[in-house]
């Protein structure tokens, strides 16, 4: 009997600590999990970031550069936590390559005439064309900087490439708000006249802290809402597109020679009070994206070191740090772009 209780205690001994060791391995693989799920997301939403940053302005005349971005900083969405992200907005003909020159436009109310045999530099055939956005950009030598943003209903082209126009809805498209305050008309139709037509791409790259943004309904356009906050997104031409989850901040700095003296001048948080012409200037932007893990690390014991802040929101930019550890883990990734377009005019000017 004796020899059984021994045996049996020294069998529950060895089953509690591989129990334990499971346990604990356990903890480690579900933590491990979590932050490789970050990590992922905050490289796939970086990815799409840098790519349509080095790609603003792709298309526009040099004239426009101005309107090729736009940021907001620090942005602030009521969020109890404290974080106040960035925004960020970005024009250019980035998707779907289009640049057709205008003959002839007397405003939304007419359709509008493109130069002979346009269409034919394009692989597309004319049902491809329907529904598009485009924007419409008066002549850069007219003193109007109002570009309208319109809708097509379908194309007029004769066989041989003559007689070459557009038609659109009427009115403006909805919901689509270029950078700059870019939209608009022009109050003389003629200063279209020698402009250009090109698909329009405006996107936004913006941080939901709280799930329940002001103005925007869950479920429409691509808007998840409910609650969830920290879902990133790319809207589109008004739709909303989550990119990415568990993100806990966003930071944005442009890089530029706002005093014209030659020289960049360091990176610097969005000034609303700069001017189209230095707007103009900017040649590259820095980008913050932070993750955060949805859960605690169950698998932490004892106390974070306070200059590690893995388990701590950090600073950001001007975005303060957070004053305690939350035993959340975070995965901060860093990345400059320099704004192909903007920096050697080679897709808008032609020159080498």
């Amino acid at each position: 009997m004796i020899e059984l209780l021994i045996g049996s205690t020294i069998m529950l001994i060895v089953i509690i600590a591989a129990l334990a060791v499971y346990s604990k391995s356990n903890q480690i693989s579900v933590d491990q999990q979590q932050y490789t799920e970050i990590q992922h997301d905050v490289r796939s939403a970086m990815y799409f970031m840098m790519r349509d940053t080095r790609m603003a302005g792709a298309g526009l005349p040099e004239q426009f550069n101005m309107f090729a971005l736009e940021g907001v900083d620090n942005e602030d969405q009521g969020a109890a936590s404290g974080v106040r992200p960035d925004r960020l907005r970005i024009l250019g003909n980035i998707e779907i390559p289009l640049s057709l020159p205008i003959r002839n436009y007397q405003g939304s109310a007419v359709p509008l005439d493109i130069d002979d045999y346009s269409f034919e530099n394009y692989p597309y055939e004319d049902a491809f064309y329907d529904n598009k956005i485009v924007l419409v950009l008066p002549n850069p030598a007219a003193a109007c900087r109002a570009g309208e943003v319109r809708q097509i209903t379908h194309v007029t082209h004769s066989t041989g490439g003559t007689n070459e126009r557009l038609n659109f809805s009427p009115g403006l498209a909805p919901g689509i708000d270029p950078p700059g305050g870019l939209s608009g008309t022009c109050a003389d139709s003629n200063n279209y006249d020698g402009g250009l037509v090109t698909f329009i791409d405006v996107i936004e790259y913006w941080l939901d802290v709280t799930g329940n943004f002001t103005g925007l309904t869950a479920g429409v356009n691509g808007y998840i809402g409910g609650g969830e906050g920290g879902v990133f997104y790319r809207t589109n031409n008004g739709v909303h597109y989550p990119i990415a989850q568990n993100i806990e901040n966003f930071q944005v700095q442009y890089n530029g020679d706002f005093n014209n003296d030659g020289l960049l001048d360091g990176f610097q948080e969005w000034n609303a009070g700069w001017s189209p012409d230095q707007v103009a200037l900017i040649r590259q932007i820095r980008i913050q994206l932070l993750g955060r893990t949805p859960r605690r690390f169950v698998s932490v014991s004892g106390t974070p070191d306070a200059a590690i802040h893995n388990y701590r929101r950090p600073a950001m930019a001007n975005s303060a740090a957070a004053a305690t550890d939350d035993l959340h883990r975070r995965f901060l990734l860093e990345s400059t772009s320099n704004i192909r377009n903007l920096s050697l005019g080679l897709y808008n000017r032609g020159e080498r």
